[in-house]
């Protein structure tokens, strides 16, 4: 990382850089006699009253006092060059959101309130329909405020908009970010994390070409337009799957579902695509532990891949979490490369 012109260390940036991606050096621990220094990464989101704050592709957000900065310049908003088809945030997006639709959504200018509630099952003295009291929704991402551009009016009162529309409906209120790419919502973050919303879920959004994922082996797949009760019981992400689950889970463009037979009622593995113009959605790849380790994801995600192929596609996504070390790396073995990370922040006081 190289901040020197002509052998001395600058800082070569200023409060009207906010917004872009910078690198900075400053010293961290003057305790000693030379000090040590640390180097950040990451989008200018403010600088005010002698302090910078940037915020990490991680979503993390890291406070700087100005007296410590010894280097600082901008960088590229993006690295130069990525493995994987070219997509930027803008276009991925809204394909993503159309791939797990809300039962009910609302526009806010140019955010989106998205809803799908789901029953939970009922508890001794809790009516049906809610957990503990409060009602759940299925997934976070059909459940999430999506914020693409202006809510149309300042943020504090889009903010408080958002807790009352969630809270009508019995929910807790998420707002669902983006960092590590161009264009992305590293700014926002910044100011929930300001306001008190508390980052839960972080997740990789991961690309790949799709020709490559259809060439491996897909095995005895079975591949149809509609999932059946085995297929949704190997999915289990709700204990009484209601009209909610599977209006998300049929929701899409063209969607189409995948499940390798076992010798019981339930799949051994089953998948779900989404299918949207050029790009090929995979989700829902579960694998019994049973059969784990014998290339059935893998298997089930080449014939969803073959179908998408079948239909023009030529580009795939999918979203996995940062801590599920084992998808990741299968992934990561198939070709998907980290595109950008999401996140859901939950607004303070909302639910437990």
């Amino acid at each position: 990382m190289e901040f020197a012109a002509g052998g001395r260390l600058e800082i070569r940036i200023t409060p009207s850089d906010v917004g872009k991606r910078v690198s900075v050096r400053r010293l961290s621990d003057s305790g000693t006699e030379r000090g040590t220094f640390t180097d950040t990464v990451g989008v200018l989101t403010s600088w005010d009253k002698g302090v910078l704050l940037i915020t990490r592709r991680t979503g993390e957000s890291v406070r700087i006092p100005e007296a410590s900065l010894v280097a600082g310049k901008v960088v590229p908003a993006a690295p130069a060059r990525r493995r994987g088809p070219a997509a930027d945030f803008a276009e991925l997006a809204p394909v993503m959101a159309r791939a797990w639709p809300p039962v009910e959504s609302e526009p806010l200018g140019q955010w989106t309130l998205r809803a799908a509630v789901v029953a939970a099952p009922a508890e001794e003295g809790v009516p049906d329909g809610t957990a503990g009291g409060r009602r759940t929704g299925f997934t976070r991402r059909a459940n999430s405020v999506l914020p693409l551009g202006d809510p149309g009016m300042p943020l504090d009162a889009a903010l408080a908009r958002v807790r009352t529309w969630y809270g009508e409906r019995g929910l807790p209120a998420y707002i669902q970010t983006a960092t590590g790419a161009e264009s992305t919502q590293e700014r926002l973050c910044a100011a929930l994390e300001e306001r008190g919303w508390r980052r839960e879920v972080t997740a990789e959004v991961r690309v790949a070409a799709l020709a490559p994922v259809a060439d491996r082996d897909a095995g005895d797949v079975v591949v149809a337009r509609a999932f059946d009760e085995a297929w949704l019981r190997r999915y289990n992400r709700s204990a009484r799957p209601g009209p909610e689950v599977r209006a998300v889970l049929g929701g899409g463009p063209s969607v189409w579902f995948a499940s390798v037979p076992s010798a019981g009622r339930v799949p051994a593995a089953i998948g779900r695509c989404v299918v949207d113009g050029r790009w090929a959605g995979f989700m829902a790849v579960e694998v019994d532990p049973a059969y784990r380790r014998q290339g059935l994801a893998t298997a089930v995600m080449a014939a969803l891949a073959r179908r998408a192929l079948d239909e023009g596609a030529s580009a795939a996504w999918l979203q996995v979490e940062e801590d599920n070390g084992g998808a990741r790396a299968l992934y990561e073995g198939m070709g998907f490369a980290l595109h950008h990370l999401y996140h859901h922040f939950r607004a303070p006081g909302s639910g437990t």
